[in-house]
């Protein structure tokens, strides 16, 4: 198996994490980055999760990906590395395990780790999605970002600010839920941008619905599963839909395939190879309240076009869409509002 590129990719000089990240997903991300104090936060948070030990116990137990070993994912993550730009190359690990996963994990160095599982089923090109998806949460800081929250919510009964209890820690887990499974499609966006091939990034999502005998699958039909699932049943099934979400820190595989299909349909795929994507250098400029009206106009969008069933009739009811659907971006920005201006010891708006 070669390890060279089977063509020529597009680089991206400069390019912003913001380029790949979902709405709703960057509306947390930009909140969280203005946060006076965080730097100290998360060096506390780092220690709390002793991240040496983990990557020690890797270091003892799996394969660390370099030019001597696994050398096509050496390469790959080279190639990814150089298209997004991006500064440091996370080490990568090797794990042996016959589940099908690959992660993300640290705060101060975050490093990937791929199974032997994911690499039996996967080809040289989807390898590629998969490493170029891992590297976007590194850059976007997800693992970070992720534990920090979790870490929030634990802590919150002690620090006064954040309501808890029942419904209210509930609410709290399902919301930081929805932000994780967006997070994982950013990661998807990210995967896309380095391999470039919309074939290799659904039959990613094929494989992981329906394992290695991909021959027996149509690119076609995986795809109208998604919007056979958008508009089956009737308001017993859309309750469901949501019940099966409510824990689910990651999408289903026929669900984020369709959101990389609406994601190019939308045209920013293609406006981002054609070099009109965001710059780090610009990062400093953005607003969390021009990310909150993204993530807004985002879940809007969603909610006008679904065709399920609870949100049809709840739609039909003609009530005002913006207190039906409360988007995870806003209740992220307020929460984090309140919390920059503890860090500060302040009550300037």
């Amino acid at each position: 198996m070669t390890t060279a590129p089977a063509r020529i990719r597009r680089d991206f000089p400069g390019i912003s994490t913001r380029a790949w990240e979902h709405p709703a997903d960057r509306t947390a991300l930009v909140g969280l980055r203005q946060l006076s104090g965080f730097d100290t936060l998360l060096r506390t948070l780092s220690g709390l999760l002793q991240e040496r030990q983990h990557r020690l116990m890797y270091l003892a137990t799996a394969v660390r990906v370099d030019e001597r070993q696994f050398k096509n994912l050496h390469q790959l993550r080279a190639d990814a590395v150089k298209i997004l730009d991006a500064q440091r190359t996370p080490e990568m690990f090797v794990l042996q395990q016959p589940e099908v996963n690959a992660f993300t994990i640290g705060m101060d160095r975050p490093f990937i780790v791929v199974t032997t599982g994911l690499l039996d089923l996967l080809d040289h090109e989807e390898l590629r999605f998969v490493v170029g998806h891992e590297l976007g949460h590194a850059l976007s800081g997800h693992a970070v970002y992720r534990t920090m929250l979790m870490h929030l919510m634990r802590i919150a009964d002690g620090i006064g600010w954040m309501p808890v209890g029942g419904w209210a820690v509930r609410a709290i887990v399902a919301a930081l839920m929805e932000w994780s499974r967006k997070s994982e499609l950013s990661g998807d966006r990210a995967g896309l941008l380095v391999g470039q091939d919309v074939e290799a990034s659904v039959r990613v999502h094929m494989k992981l619905a329906g394992g290695s005998r991909v021959d027996e699958m149509s690119h076609a039909a995986f795809l109208t599963q998604a919007d056979d699932y958008d508009r089956a049943g009737d308001l017993r099934d859309g309750v469901l839909k949501l019940l099966n979400l409510e824990l689910a820190s990651h999408p289903f595989s026929v669900l984020r395939a369709a959101e990389l299909r609406r994601w190019i349909a939308s045209g920013e795929y293609n406006r981002v190879l054609d070099g009109q994507y965001p710059r780090r250098e610009q990062d400093k400029d953005a607003r969390i309240s021009e990310e909150i009206k993204h993530a807004a106009r985002s879940y809007k969008e969603s909610f006008d076009q679904s065709e399920d069933p609870l949100i049809r009739t709840v739609r039909n009811l003609g009530r005002d869409v913006g207190a039906t659907v409360s988007t995870v971006g806003q209740e992220v920005g307020e929460t984090l509002s309140k919390l920059g201006k503890r860090l500060r010891g302040d009550s300037d708006e």
